[in-house]
């Protein structure tokens, strides 16, 4: 994703050229990327009215629900007191272009909010690149995954693979930062890629072997599988991962090593899991301890929201970070 900090209001149009940008890649038109340029400065805006610090992530996806653009502001800021009344068309953030985040709600194909005063805000859009009338389905999962600040490879890289049964999920940290950690990386996945349809260990197993040229990582690999209520997990390094119940958070085990170089074992290991958990994936770009206090509530919102919270609050200056968030029947 690109990560535009927004501190001051010139910011506000380095953060629309940016999803402009994004939007074009991905051949938006000019109607459909000027509703992407409205949006963002209506976000923008806002976090340099009301919540600065903030930032501005921007990023394209692709899943069961389309492919467009995707927008998350996250801030510090005093937050809202009254959800109803910001998102109220009129409610303007002063100085845009448009109506607030009335706007934004309207403008975007799926839009998701949380709010807490005294802690900030942290809002998802996402834009379509063609609008439909039809319902639209709900994102299984989201993700941020941002570089190191002042490089353009990021050393992180996650793929998920959603099955009849369930889901398959992994994130690779590859060693370090920069062009050779996103080579590793990338090679990780092109072996889940390929092995994808295996268990979590044997694909872990793949990608152990296939990762010896490079110089390694940490990786996890995650399978839910539906009809059984389980998810299995295996991983080697400090990729983490966890299941959200509720106010409960189950950490899962992940070994020591450095894939492509060394690892004592490979192991799978088993967690329950209902239909309305949370598993979240981070690398060690986030702070292990992270939690979801902040926002209380948002563990039923959109995955990119919940990756969005923990990304905002816990993550290291000193490294590439990813959060993946995978919910189990989001429709």
């Amino acid at each position: 994703m690109d990560r535009v900090t927004v501190t001051e209001a010139s910011q506000v149009a380095e953060a629309r050229r940016r999803a402009v940008a994004a939007a074009q890649s991905i051949g938006f038109d000019e109607t459909a990327a000027g509703r992407v340029a409205l949006v963002v400065t209506e976000l923008a805006t806002n976090v340099v009215k009301y919540g600065v610090p903030g930032e501005i992530l921007v990023g394209t996806y692709e899943d069961a629900t389309g492919s467009g653009v995707e927008i998350l502001a996250l801030d510090k800021g005093g937050g809202f007191s009254d959800l109803g009344s910001a998102l109220r068309d009129g409610h303007s953030t002063g100085g845009s272009a448009g109506e607030g985040l009335g706007a934004v709600q309207r403008l975007s194909d799926a839009f998701d909010i949380a709010s807490r005063p005294g802690v900030g805000t942290a809002v998802l859009a996402r834009l379509l690149g063609v609008r439909t009338t039809a319902a639209a389905s709900a994102a299984t999962f989201g993700a941020v995954t941002v570089p190191l600040r002042g490089e353009t490879a990021n050393g992180d890289a996650y793929a998920v693979h959603e099955r009849p049964d369930g889901w398959t999920a992994i994130v690779a940290d590859g060693l370090g930062h920069g062009p050779e950690a996103a080579k590793a990386s990338e090679e990780a996945l092109r072996w889940f890629r390929h092995h994808r349809d295996k268990s979590p260990g044997a694909i872990l197993s793949a990608i152990h072997a296939g990762l010896a040229h490079t110089r390694g990582g940490a990786v996890s690999v995650a399978r839910y599988n539906r009809d059984a209520g389980i998810l299995t997990f295996a991983g080697i390094g400090n990729v983490l991962g966890a299941v959200v119940s509720g106010a409960v958070t189950k950490r899962t085990v992940s070994l020591a090593g450095t894939a492509g170089h060394a690892a004592r074992r490979i192991q799978e290991f088993e967690y329950p899991m209902r239909p309305d958990d949370l598993f979240v994936l981070c690398s060690d770009g986030i702070v292990t301890g992270w939690s979801l206090d902040a926002f209380p509530g948002i563990a039923g919102g959109y995955p990119s929201l919940v990756a969005g919270a923990i990304y905002r609050d816990f993550a290291r200056a000193r490294d590439d970070a990813t959060v993946l968030v995978v919910r189990e029947d989001a429709a």
